[in-house]
Order: C-alpha cells, then structure tokens, then sequence
C-alpha cells in the first residue's frame, strides 16, 4: 500500500495546501413554486464559479490557508472569469491550464422550491483530458513544497495514481471528495491511501458497499471505510446531519436547522471546514463540527461558496 498513516502529521505553517480537481461555471436555477416537468416553471437563476476543488480551495482561503489550485480551464469567458475570481479571493491560479482545444468545465443544476437539488448535469471533461498524469508529475514541485493535497474525483485513473504517487514519495496525507456516485469508484483503489474522505449515502455505498439509508447505516458505511484503511470517514446525510468514524472513535453531529437558499457547494464547504480543522490540530469532533459549520452557512448562501466565510463566522455557527 502506499498510504500516509500518520494522524498527527507534522504542519508547515509556511506550506501551501495542494488543491487538484475541477474548476468549472454554475448555472443554477431555483424554482418559486412546486416543479412541474415538461413545461417551463418562473424561478430564479444564477451563475457563479464553481468546481468541487476550486470551491474547497476558496473555502479554504477565506478561512486563512494558503492554497495553490491544480486545475484545468478553457481559452473562454468562463475560463477567464474563475481565474479572476481567483485572484480576487487569494487563490494562487498560477498553475491553472489554460487549454484552448477545451472548453471551461460547466455544471447546471435545478433546485426546488426549498432550494433542494432536484437534478444536476456536469461537463468536466477539460479535467479528465487537461489534468493529465503527466502534467501532474511535471508540477511535482507543488508536491514537495506543499503539507497536504486535496482531490476530487473529476481526475483520470492515471492522474490519480501519479497524484497518490507523489503523495507518498513526499509524506503527504491526502483528503478525498467522492464527487459523485459514477465517479467515487476511482478512489477505491486508494481507500487505505487517505487521511479523510467526505461521501455522501450514495457515494458511500459506493466506496464500501454498506447500504446507507438512515444514521444507523451510514455509521456502519463510515466505520467499513475505516476498517478499509481511512484515516477519517464523514458521510453526510442531508438534513439528518452527518456520521463520521476513525480507529478510535465516531460520532453524529446534526444539521444545523437553517433555511435553505442554495444546496450547491454545501459538501464542499463541509470538506473544506474538515480539512482546515485537521491542519490546525483540532480534535476530530471539533473538526467535524466546523466542517457542518461551513455546511450550514453555505446552505444560507446564493453563491456556490459564501463570500463572507470566516473562522468567525464558523464558531459562531458551531454545533456544541
């Protein structure tokens, strides 16, 4: 196995976090009434950046980490726009691809009237094709420089194993978003690989083949990916809250109760709070809550991340 194993990994205040995935532009439309299929409905629609590794990148900018972004965009409008917004926020985009033969990464998504997803399609090709192995062992600098590498699930087979590669070679713990549940079947083979995963029910099933359809279940997801080799596993259950299990302990944490605006991103934020708690040796329940911390505030945000995140913003959200 290649794996990093060490929970208590040493932090480098003066690392940057490595952050690798999709950077793609949202289009999202929320419905003002009870959907009705086959004919058009009046809502309200948006466009914002997005991309679940931008998003925890900028999640974790605005907490006050240091992140380099390790994505792929078009020769375009959209493409243009992420990486301004990026300079905007903090994110080092500087090694970001611009590829003219592709176009910039998409995701169109339909809530309802309650700001629940209803359904989603994505375009993340440019990732795949862009993102290559090669590329990625080309900017293995990144890797030596950095104190942790966050994924998702958007990259090749090959891309992720040169990713999970270098992150050996260099002591690196490595933090997974499944993404979707056609695409978390790539991170199976490195299960025993990574600090933290952060799965939905359906992802989860995926991973571990435990059916997840109440907390009892999705604990038993969380502790199976456990006992396969994750350090942490959180699967996240909606407005059940979420579980989350390691070698020595587990837990429910719940949602908090807010009014939804936007669903989109929340995982992300989720993520992203997780991650910034373990790289500042937080106790893995503290860490947790944080992560459903930025879960709650994005929920209440019309942006795919919410522009006034904070660690402030976060304590005050937590759930004791």
């Amino acid at each position: 196995m290649i794996g990093f194993r060490r929970l208590d990994f040493p932090r480098n205040s003066d690392a940057h976090l490595l952050v690798i995935g999709a950077a793609s532009i949202d289009t999202k439309g929320r419905a003002s009434q009870p959907v009705q299929t086959g004919t058009s409905i009046p809502g309200v629609i948006r466009v914002s950046v997005g991309g679940v590794a931008r998003n925890v990148a900028e999640n974790l900018v605005r907490l006050g980490e240091s992140v380099v972004l390790l994505s792929a965009v078009g020769d375009d409008g959209s493409g243009r726009r992420i990486l301004h917004q990026a300079r905007e926020c903090g994110i080092d985009a500087s090694h970001v691809i611009v590829d003219p033969a592709h176009r910039t990464a998409a995701y169109l998504a339909a809530l309802d009237e309650d700001g629940h997803l209803l359904m989603s399609i994505d375009d993340m090709s440019i990732t795949r094709h862009v993102v290559t192995a090669g590329v990625i062992y080309r900017q293995r600098a990144l890797f030596r420089d950095a104190q942790m590498v966050v994924l998702d699930a958007n990259l090749s087979p090959p891309a992720l194993e040169t990713i999970f590669k270098l992150a050996h070679k260099y002591e690196l713990p490595v933090c997974a978003d499944p993404t979707t549940a056609t695409l978390a079947p790539q991170l199976c083979p490195y299960l025993h690989d990574l600090l933290l995963v952060t799965p939905n029910a359906a992802e989860a099933e995926v991973l571990c083949g435990v059916e997840v359809i109440d907390r009892e279940s999705a604990l038993a997801a969380a502790q199976k990916l456990v006992n396969l080799g994750v350090q942490i596993a959180i699967v996240t259950l909606g407005a059940t809250g979420l579980v989350y299990a390691t070698s020595q302990e587990s837990g429910h944490v719940p949602s908090i109760a807010r009014e939804i605006v936007d669903s989109t991103g929340a995982g992300d934020a989720l993520t992203a709070g997780v991650v910034f708690g373990l790289l500042n040796e937080l106790p893995i329940a503290e860490a947790v809550r944080l992560g459903t911390s930025a879960a709650a505030l994005t929920l209440q945000s019309r942006e795919t991340v919410r522009p006034d995140l904070s660690l402030e913003r976060l304590y005050e959200e937590l759930v004791i």
